[in-house]
């Protein structure tokens, strides 16, 4: 048995260091005729190799076959430099001494600011001594005045130090020298005290031990082991701004080009890109009309900016294919047409990097009127109808979401026939889309759509082996990038989707939809659910998913005793049978001792402890 004593505090006079005896602990250890030891086996990692230890130990023996061991540390820095170390000694220790030199009120407040607030987190029915130690040098009362601090605060007052014992509920000793009588009997005999208590309390704690582990008569019942971790399935990040804005550099899938004034072509774009954040393109390109935006500032931005050319004999234009051939936009204002590849490389991105585009435009235009009417341009292009123009302050917009985000965003055109340049045909319905954003988001469709297949040149295309349901979640992933199936069934539907495609990102939204779906059933709903978790296992590994097939078995695994009673865990494979019987929880050897210890329980005719 040990006792573990922690000393806290500088008892060393500041103004007088050079003749000062050695320390309370190490005084009291030397000379209590209760502790043996010789003096150079007290201290045990003085001389360490550690160059600053967070404690100075003393080890010893006390009332014959007793140990104790004493940590002490004299200077915060060094304790707070350890944290670790020191809360975790503090937290053991039996008995805490707290010591201070009346004369050096630096070394009081450093208990008091530092010390007291650690002990007070840690302390749990420990007792506490304060030893003020020294004779105070001053004893008469300091100087009231206000401009007199020549002995003001140069002693700690018994008032403090007995103000301090209260905060903690501890034990306040002054010990006017480091002598026989005041370390002997007076430290001595209530430190010693302290010790008896912290032996009998720890003797009871013991038998009490014994006491409780002889009830079970040598059975105690089994322990129930943790299951295992189930697979951390990690998040795609999401890539939907790249895909728009490089839809604008790969010239795919192209509806519309803007031509400068001297009937130049400058660059190439997309009616359903621009349409998704500015109301001035859906009123150029006829998709709202005057009458529904009712906001004369678009009207007069987009009268002022662009003109339609429909002229077949178009000098400017290129070779067309027949059919349908881009549109043909003549940009009226020529300083803002020398800009409009930055503009539209600013749309493309999200319509929010506005220090880029300034920057930008800046490069091009020397003047500086020329720039702000460009910019005011753009946020007459970008602005709300009915509302004030709340994009004054560019900087304000920098950091927020993209304007894919907002009102005007590509979710009103899903499944709308404006702009719609393709139609799928699934299960006797039409569901209208726009090829460019298919070619964007989706690799599997750009390739189908550009390469030498007969969707290339159809307008009709029609969807085997999906729903509607799940195709028009699948479409308005692509449009908006984020989807919210409606249960365990449909998330897998569009799983299935998104494997045929090739959209990678979408298969581990569904895969975390169906975990979480899973996981946040209590065990009564999965005994109960008509969900066949072994056929969601199959078509998981069938459909390449393997994060989610891996989970779903450690899942059944976990819930043996729901699922092995099931008639479709005999539909388990071999191989996946011998995971799950390794892996089960709780164990075949668990089950086997609970019913050993149950049996016991009951022939003995007593009450289990546990159960």
């Amino acid at each position: 048995m040990s006792i573990h004593i922690v000393a806290l505090g500088n008892e060393g006079d500041a103004f007088h260091q050079d003749n000062r005896p050695s320390g309370l602990i190490r005084t009291y250890l030397g000379r209590s005729p209760l502790v043996s030891g010789d003096e150079s086996s007290l201290l045990l990692n003085a001389t360490s190799t550690v160059a600053r230890p967070v404690f100075t130990e003393y080890q010893a023996n006390a009332f014959g076959n007793v140990k104790l061991v004493v940590h002490d540390c004299p200077v915060w820095d060094i304790f707070d430099s350890d944290w670790y170390t020191s809360r975790n000694l503090i937290g053991g220790a039996d008995i805490i001494v707290i010591k201070y030199n009346v004369n050096d009120k630096f070394s009081f407040h450093e208990v008091k600011d530092n010390y007291i607030p650690v002990i007070k987190r840690a302390l749990n029915s420990v007792p506490v001594i304060i030893a003020a130690v020294g004779t105070r040098q001053n004893e008469e009362l300091p100087c009231t005045c206000p401009l007199c601090t020549s002995d003001r605060g140069s002693c700690v007052s018994t008032t403090e130090g007995i103000q301090l014992a209260k905060e903690l509920g501890a034990t306040y000793l002054e010990l006017h020298s480091l002598d026989d009588f005041y370390i002997g009997k007076y430290f001595g005999g209530v430190l010693e005290y302290f010790m008896i208590q912290a032996l009998n309390q720890k003797t009871s704690d013991k038998m009490k031990k014994r006491k409780m582990s002889n009830s079970f008569h040598g059975i105690r019942p089994p322990q129930l082991e943790q299951p295992e971790k189930m697979p951390v399935l990690k998040a795609e990040a999401s890539h939907y701004n790249a895909d728009l804005n490089n839809l604008l550099f790969c010239c795919q899938c192209v509806d519309v080009v803007f031509y400068s004034p001297d009937l130049k072509e400058v660059v190439e774009a997309h009616k359903i890109v621009l349409c998704a954040v500015s109301h001035v393109f859906m009123l150029l390109f006829n998709v709202k009309s005057p009458a529904d935006i009712q906001d004369s500032s678009i009207i007069r931005t987009t009268q002022d900016l662009f003109a339609i050319n429909r002229d077949p004999a178009f000098p400017g234009a290129k070779q067309e294919s027949p059919g349908n051939p881009p549109l043909r936009v003549i940009v009226k204002d020529a300083v803002f047409c020398s800009c409009l590849s930055d503009i539209l490389r600013f749309i493309y991105s999200g319509a929010f990097q506005w220090e880029e585009l300034e920057d930008d435009i800046r490069k091009k235009l020397k003047d500086s009127g020329d720039v702000s009417n460009v910019i005011e341009k753009v946020k007459c292009i970008l602005k709300t109808p009915g509302k004030f123009n709340c994009l004054r302050n560019c900087k304000t917009y920098q950091a927020r979401k993209p304007l894919w985000f907002y009102n005007t965003s590509l979710k009103f055109f899903l499944n709308k026939p404006m702009l719609a340049d393709v139609v799928f045909e699934i299960q006797g319905t039409t569901v209208p889309a726009h090829r460019a954003i298919l070619v964007a988001r989706c690799e599997v469709m750009a390739a189908m759509f550009n390469g030498n297949y007969m969707e290339a040149k159809s307008v009709l295309i029609p969807v085997y082996g999906v729903s509607k349901e799940t195709f028009l979640s699948f479409l308005e992933y692509l449009y908006t990038d984020s989807c919210c199936p409606a249960g365990i069934f449909q998330a897998m539907c569009l799983l299935i989707c998104a494997e045929m495609y090739q959209v990678s990102r979408l298969q581990h939204i569904c895969e975390l939809f169906i975990i979480t779906q899973l996981q946040s059933m209590p065990s009564r709903e999965l005994a109960s659910m008509n969900l066949d978790i072994v056929d969601l296992l199959k078509k998981a590994k069938f459909h390449h998913s393997d994060c989610l097939s891996t989970w779903l078995l450690h899942f059944i695994a976990t819930n043996y005793l729901i699922f092995s009673q099931k008639p479709e865990f005999q539909d388990l494979s071999v191989e996946e049978r011998s995971f799950v019987e390794k892996h089960r929880w709780p164990s075949n050897m668990y089950l086997k001792q609970l019913a050993e210890y149950r049996k016991y329980i009951h022939s003995r005719k007593c009450r289990c402890l546990v159960m």
